[in-house]
C-alpha cells in the first residue's frame, strides 16, 4: 500500500484541472509521456505526478538512484507494479547500450563489447518486464579529444548496429540522436539507415539534441525532411535557445524549437508512435530545492499541452 502525504494530496488536487485538459483534447491519441526521473527518482512520486496530470505514458531511464539496467529485476518488477497501480504504460525502456567510446579492434575492444552485449541482454529483460518492445539505445560517443570521425569508424558502427539488431530480434532498437555521439544529426541518422536495413533498428528522434551539433542543418524542418518516418520509433520533445554560440535548454515555449510544426509534420506523415517530454531544463527559481525537477517539468508540461492543443 502506497501512503500519500498531505503535500502530495494538495499537489494532486492542484493538478486535477490541468490533467482534465489533456483528456479533453481532440488530439488525445497523441501518446505523450514524461521521462520518470525528470519528475522524481522515486517511482511512486513520478507515477502519481503523471496520473494527476492526465498522462498515461512514461519513459523509464533511472529510478531509485540507478539506471534501470543496474537495478535487480525484482526492483524493476516493483517499479512496473507501481506504474500499473497508477495506470501508466511504459513507452520505451531507456538503456545506455552503446553510449560509450567506439571499442578498438583487439582483445581490449572485445572485452568492452562483451560488456555492451551483456547490457543489451539486461535491457531486453527489463523492457519485457516493463511491457514494452522498444529500447532507447545509442551508436557510440565521439572521441573527447575532438578527433573527427572517419569512414572506417562509421563502417564499424554500422556493422555493430546490425549485430545488435540480430541479437535483439523481437525488440525495436530506437537509436537516440545524441549530443556528442557519432549519430547526432538527422543527416547522420539518415546515413545510418542507408547502411542498416534491419527493420528493428530505428530512431528516438531528438531534434533538440540535433540542434546542438556545430554547423549542422536546422533540425526542423530541414533535418526532419531527411528522415524516413517509418524508422522513427519514438520522439523526445523539449525546447532550446541560443546563448551566444552555445545551445542551452529552455522551458517549453521560451525557446526556439517549433514543437507545433514538428508534431504536425509527424502526424501528417503517419507517425503513430510515442512522445516523451524529456525536460532537461531546470527552473532557476527553485534551484537547490528537492522538487526542482518536478516543478520544472510541470512548467514545461503545461506549455507542451498548449502545444498539443494547437497541433
Amino acid at each position: 500500500m502506497i501512503r500519500t502525504s498531505r503535500r502530495e494530496l494538495l499537489a494532486g488536487a492542484a493538478a486535477l484541472a490541468f490533467g482534465r485538459g489533456l483528456r479533453a483534447l481532440p488530439l488525445s491519441e497523441i501518446k505523450l509521456g514524461v521521462t520518470t526521473d525528470e519528475i522524481s527518482n522515486d517511482m511512486p512520486t513520478a507515477a502519481r505526478f503523471l496520473r494527476d496530470h492526465g498522462l498515461t505514458w512514461a519513459e523509464v531511464r533511472n529510478f531509485s538512484g540507478k539506471y534501470n539496467t543496474e537495478q535487480p529485476v525484482e526492483k524493476v518488477r516493483e517499479a512496473r507494479a507501481t506504474l500499473d497501480e497508477f495506470g501508466i504504460r511504459v513507452s520505451i525502456e531507456g538503456s545506455e547500450f552503446f553510449k560509450s567510446p567506439l571499442p578498438a579492434e583487439g582483445a581490449a575492444g572485445q572485452a568492452a563489447l562483451d560488456k555492451e552485449w551483456a547490457l543489451l541482454d539486461r535491457s531486453m529483460e527489463r523492457a519485457k518486464v516493463f511491457g514494452t518492445d522498444k529500447i532507447r539505445v545509442f551508436t557510440f560517443m565521439l572521441d573527447q579529444h575532438g578527433d573527427a570521425p572517419t569512414e572506417k569508424s562509421y563502417a564499424r558502427i554500422y556493422e555493430l548496429t546490425r549485430e545488435a539488431a540480430r541479437r535483439a530480434r523481437g525488440y525495436k532498437l530506437a537509436i537516440e540522436t545524441i549530443g556528442g555521439g557519432y549519430v547526432w544529426t538527422a543527416s547522420q541518422a539518415a546515413d545510418l539507415l542507408k547502411h542498416v536495413k534491419e527493420d528493428n533498428v530505428g530512431f528516438t528522434w531528438d531534434p533538440n539534441n540535433a540542434a546542438q551539433a556545430p554547423g549542422s542543418e536546422k533540425p526542423f524542418p530541414d533535418g526532419y525532411r531527411k528522415l524516413d518516418v517509418a524508422r522513427i520509433f519514438h520522439v523526445h520533445l523539449r525546447d532550446y535557445k541560443h546563448e551566444g554560440d552555445k545551445v542551452v535548454w529552455a522551458a517549453v515555449g521560451e525557446g526556439e524549437f517549433d514543437n507545433v510544426g514538428q508534431i504536425r509534420a509527424l502526424l501528417k506523415d503517419g507517425y503513430k508512435g510515442t512522445f516523451t517530454l524529456e525536460t532537461h531544463w531546470r527552473d532557476p527559481k527553485t534551484k537547490g530545492q528537492p522538487d526542482n525537477a518536478m516543478r520544472s517539468t510541470e512548467i514545461s508540461l503545461k506549455e507542451m499541452l498548449k502545444v498539443v492543443e494547437r497541433v
